[in-house]
C-alpha cells in the first residue's frame, strides 16, 4: 500500500454475505451510521482465520454494546462462507456477516489485496459512522490478531471522536486519564 488509508472514505461496492442463515447484500452504504469493522482474512476452511473469526464470534456482544457491526471478509463467495458455517462448530457460532468477495474488489478498495494467490491479507480496518477509516491493521500471515485489542482500540477511537481536543495515550482503557495536547505537554511526556 503505497498511501495512507486513514481518514479516506470507503470506496463504493457490491457484494453479497452470509448472515444468520441467508444471503444478504452489503455495501459501502451499510458501513455508514455505525461504527464498522472490515476483518479481512486470507481464506476459509485454514488454520489462523478461524481462531480469529471464532474470538471475534466470542466478542461480539461487546463490539455490539458499543455500537460495532463486524464484516468478515475473504476472497471466497457466500456459498463457502455457508458450508463453512454450517460445518465448523467455530464458525458456526459467527453471529456477523461473513461477505463474499470472490472478484477481490472490496480487498482492493482496501488494498489488502495479494493478487499473485488471489487472496486478502490480514487486514483490519475500523470505520466510523461518516464511513472514514479511523484504524488500520496489517498482519503477516502466520499472525493472528486479538479481538480484545481490537475492541480497546474501537472504544479510544470512539473517545476521540466524541471529545475533540483530546487523545488517548498508549494502554488507554475505558474511564482512563487521557490527554489534551498542548504546548505545555511538550517534552513533559
Amino acid at each position: 500500500m503505497n498511501t495512507s488509508l486513514i481518514n479516506t472514505e470507503i470506496l463504493p461496492f457490491k457484494a453479497t454475505a452470509f448472515h444468520n442463515g441467508k444471503f444478504v447484500e452489503v455495501t459501502e452504504a451499510s458501513l455508514k451510521g455505525k461504527w464498522s469493522v472490515v476483518f479481512f482474512y486470507p481464506a476459509d476452511f485454514t488454520f489462523v482465520c478461524p481462531t480469529e473469526l471464532g474470538d471475534l464470534a466470542d466478542n461480539y456482544a461487546e463490539f455490539q454494546k458499543v455500537g460495532v457491526e463486524i464484516y468478515g471478509v475473504s476472497t471466497d463467495t457466500h456459498f463457502t462462507h455457508k458450508a463453512w458455517h454450517d460445518t465448523s462448530e467455530t464458525i458456526g457460532k459467527i453471529k456477523y456477516p461473513l461477505v463474499g468477495d470472490p472478484t477481490g474488489t472490496l480487498s482492493r478498495n482496501f488494498g489488502v489485496m495479494i493478487e499473485a494467490a488471489g487472496l486478502a491479507e490480514r487486514g483490519t480496518f475500523v470505520v466510523d459512522p461518516n464511513g472514514r477509516i479511523q484504524i488500520i491493521e496489517i498482519n503477516a500471515s502466520g499472525v493472528g490478531r486479538d479481538a480484545s485489542e481490537l475492541l480497546r482500540k474501537i472504544k479510544a477511537a470512539q473517545y476521540v471522536a466524541s471529545h475533540p481536543g483530546e487523545v488517548c495515550p498508549a494502554k488507554w482503557k475505558e474511564g482512563e486519564k487521557t490527554l489534551a495536547p498542548s504546548l505545555d505537554l511538550v517534552g513533559k511526556i
